[in-house]
């Protein structure tokens, strides 16, 4: 082109479905269709159904609803277990503050018990990336189930039980 213009720029064609296949020649299959018939979905906005992808390829996908409660139990599960690790994390640092020397092996649980509280967590918010209604519901009934039961002063073997036989042990050492 005169005048060391760009000249006119090459457009892929279209996809099927309104999509663009990017820009001409990027890449080897610039332009072509995808390989299957159906492009898989993603959805950018919360829905509600059972034919839902968490975490995994393809699950629990179209399986049924037997899988997708499965899934929702996996990921109330993983939310709770994210409380758990919590609660157990403070209560290591707690025992630690407590004493004086602190054990390796206590600096090794703690440091332990954070990052597989922090990969449940992960987890987690990956599955509720899935945009899914009810794996958003499954993970925060996950989370106050968790709480209820590892951190809550409700439930007897939760925080104030173990505080009052901390207390108490201290003050049985001191007579």
């Amino acid at each position: 082109m005169a005048g060391g213009g760009m000249g006119p720029m090459a457009m892929a064609p279209p996809l099927h479905g309104g999509g663009h296949a990017g820009p001409a020649g990027a890449g080897a299959g610039a332009g072509k269709a995808p390989a299957g018939p159906h492009m898989p979905m993603m959805h950018m906005t919360f829905f509600w159904g059972d034919r839902a992808v968490v975490l995994f390829p393809g699950w629990p996908g179209a399986r049924g609803g037997g899988a997708y409660a499965l899934c929702l139990l996996f990921v109330l599960a993983l939310a709770a277990l994210t409380e758990a690790l919590a609660a157990a994390s403070r209560c290591v640092a707690r025992r630690r503050g407590r004493d004086a020397g602190v054990p390796p092996s206590s600096v090794a649980l703690l440091t332990a018990a954070h990052a597989a509280r922090m990969g449940t967590a992960y987890l987690v918010m990956l599955a509720v990336m899935s945009f899914n209604g009810g794996v958003l519901l499954a993970a925060v009934a996950g989370h106050a189930l968790g709480f209820l039961l590892a951190r809550s002063r409700v439930h007897p073997g939760g925080a104030a039980a173990r505080d009052r036989e901390l207390a108490a042990a201290q003050d049985g050492s001191k007579a």
